[in-house]
């Protein structure tokens, strides 16, 4: 999802409200189906563009660890 502002198909999180789910991670490559098999949601990938990105089914937000992601921007 490339929202970086978090605004259109990205939620916006609301402190207090929105669950702070951060998963650390080494590519700029991800997938999030929900992680909860079958009462998850629908496999999707998106692309960290800078440090982070949202997931905008669940709200998990996928953060890049320090000194990851330099793969070239592919």
């Amino acid at each position: 999802m490339r929202d970086p502002q978090m605004t259109g198909y990205a939620p916006h999180p609301v402190e207090g409200v929105t669950p702070e789910d951060v998963i650390l991670v080494e590519s700029r490559a991800v997938s999030c189906d929900g992680g909860k098999g079958a009462l998850g949601h629908p496999l999707i990938w998106m692309r960290i563009e800078e440090h982070q990105v949202t997931c905008p089914y669940c709200s998990r937000t996928y953060r890049l660890k320090d000194g990851a992601g330099d793969d070239g921007h592919h």
